[in-house]
């Protein structure tokens, strides 16, 4: 699985072309034929940081802002939800590490000190 697949994976449901989730992926330093590494921290952040400025250009669209009704029922809750999860993928991409982050990690410390 490339990039862009791990990309269309995540971001199922959002009908954008090739060439739109190719900007995205190279906006956050992930070339878009290059081999997914579900192992690389740092892919998996920059795949979460793709899908949430995709998630933020659909959020800035005004007409996902308005209330809708169909048949007696009104379907205003799309921006709110959108928003929410826009939420969650930001707490997610702040709490992930980088390779990087991890390898400098120790998993000892010192109680006392000299």
């Amino acid at each position: 699985m490339n990039n862009l697949q791990r990309l269309q994976l995540e971001t199922k449901g959002i009908n954008l072309s090739q060439e739109e989730l190719i900007i995205y992926l190279q906006e956050n330093n992930l070339q878009p034929f290059d081999e997914y590494s579900p192992q690389s921290a740092t892919s998996k952040k920059n795949i979460y940081s793709s899908a949430l400025s995709i998630l933020e250009s659909i959020a800035n669209n005004p007409s996902g802002m308005k209330s809708y009704k169909l048949d007696d029922m009104t379907v205003s809750d799309f921006h709110d939800n959108l928003l929410a999860r826009i939420d969650q993928l930001e707490r997610k991409v702040r709490l992930l590490k980088t390779d990087e982050q991890l390898q400098n990690e120790s998993s000892f410390f010192m109680l006392f000190d000299n």
